[in-house]
């Protein structure tokens, strides 16, 4: 898969950060001395009815010594997203690498799926990576490199049937998810001359993080197939480091791109 490179020096933008795997690569990419810029719309813990925020992750890579920043933005609104990418080259400088990880999840039938509910998912899930990728760009080409990381999931799987099983009305997640998929796959192509890799990244199993555990969705899957966060944060890493001439265009799941490259997760501090 071609040699890693540091990410001392590096600037790197993580959507979805405040909790569960945004805040979990996040932390891992500062490790490897990345200046990171968090964003979510959670500033402070108690914002939220869901534990973490960006603050809290700010202060947890803080107190490792790393270096990062937090920066409001409500993801679905346009402005937000400009405003976000303006505001981390003016306080840490170019993005070199983008981790698209927000999201906005309802579980309905598609028979009752509200339409405003059902606009806000593509909005976070699927416009906004495609308007933030657009916003790295330029920089990237003018640095001759970058990564772009879509975060997916084994939603956008097609159900197998018939016959089928019941499902938990997750259908609008899954389309997000394969949606952004064929875009990533896509963009690797367009962006491949310019040595800008994309890829896309998936839990081999359930990462049960708060926001799993909200909608419980750990309940319908056995505890032998729960996946520490871990996992997500050091296949994040791999293809963030990786060579743009050779580890890109992949859509991939965690335990088996880490069992691919032979690496273990790093336990965060």
């Amino acid at each position: 898969m071609g040699s890693q490179q540091s990410l001392v020096g590096k600037v790197v933008l993580v959507t979805g950060a405040s909790r569960g795997i945004g805040e979990a690569i996040a932390r891992r990419f500062a490790m490897e001395g990345a200046a990171v810029a968090v964003t979510a719309r959670t500033v402070e813990d108690g914002d939220h009815p869901l534990a973490g925020s960006i603050n809290s992750t700010v202060r947890s890579i803080q107190e490792a010594d790393g270096m990062a920043v937090a920066i409001a933005a409500d993801l679905a609104r346009a402005e937000d997203r400009e405003r976000v990418v303006q505001t981390v080259r003016d306080e840490l400088g170019t993005i070199d690498i983008l981790v698209n990880n927000a999201a906005v999840t309802y579980f309905v039938p598609v028979a009752d799926f509200n339409l405003h509910r059902y606009q806000l998912m593509f909005d976070v899930q699927v416009l906004g990576p495609f308007h933030l990728a657009q916003l790295v760009i330029p920089g990237m080409r003018a640095a001759g490199s970058g990564w772009i990381l879509n975060i997916s999931s084994p939603a956008a799987i097609h159900p197998k049937g018939p016959p089928y099983q019941q499902g938990g009305g997750g259908t609008v997640y899954g389309m997000c998810k394969a949606a952004l998929e064929r875009f990533t796959t896509g963009l690797a192509s367009e962006l491949y001359p310019d040595g800008i890799a994309v890829n896309v990244l998936s839990p081999t199993g359930l990462v049960v993080t708060p926001g799993v555990v909200h909608h419980q969705l750990d309940k319908r899957v056995p505890k032998e197939r729960h996946e520490p966060v871990g996992f997500m944060a050091e296949a994040a890493l791999v293809l963030c480091s990786g060579d743009p001439r050779e580890l890109t265009g992949k859509i991939t799941y965690s335990q088996a791109l880490l069992a691919e490259v032979g690496v273990e997760p790093v336990e965060l501090p």
